[in-house]
């Protein structure tokens, strides 16, 4: 590689593309390293959804299958909890006891989001193609028992 004390041009060339190269590929392990942030919505997904938003109030809330269990799970893997719901802000205190209620906790708590579609808009990671955003769209009031192992 070396001649008399100089790197030849190609080999300078190859090194540097070798060393580029490890480096992406330490930041896409090191991104896949950190944990997930999940942004999960509250009604029909954690809790019961019957459609009307003063029968969340004035009824008792259910917590759908599975909520628990993947909450537990998520939260032994870091994972950064963002919950969203359609709900009022003037609703924020009554979602708060009823989360609590359930022992469900997270990390935020965005009210008045609506129930028209909701869009994700997300970065790739520079020298990467790969996706760093989803989405899951389940059915609603069947719980998250299929994504403990998110």
């Amino acid at each position: 590689m070396e001649k008399n004390g100089h790197v030849d041009h190609v080999e300078k060339l190859i090194l540097e593309n070798i060393v580029d190269k490890h480096i992406t590929y330490m930041e896409l392990n090191k991104m896949e390293s950190r944990p997930k942030t999940l942004i999960v919505d509250i009604d029909g997904t954690l809790m019961y959804h019957s459609g009307i938003l003063t029968e969340q109030i004035l009824n008792e809330p259910k917590i759908l299958p599975g909520v628990l269990k993947a909450f537990n799970a998520w939260d032994k893997k870091g994972y950064r909890i963002i919950l969203l719901t359609g709900r009022k802000e003037s609703m924020r205190e009554l979602t708060e006891r009823q989360l609590k209620s359930f022992g469900l906790f997270y990390d935020q708590l965005v009210m008045g989001v609506g129930g028209g579609p909701r869009v994700l808009i997300n970065d790739r990671k520079p020298n990467s193609d790969k996706d760093t955003a989803i989405a899951i769209n389940l059915e609603r009031n069947k719980g998250i028992e299929d994504l403990i192992d998110i």
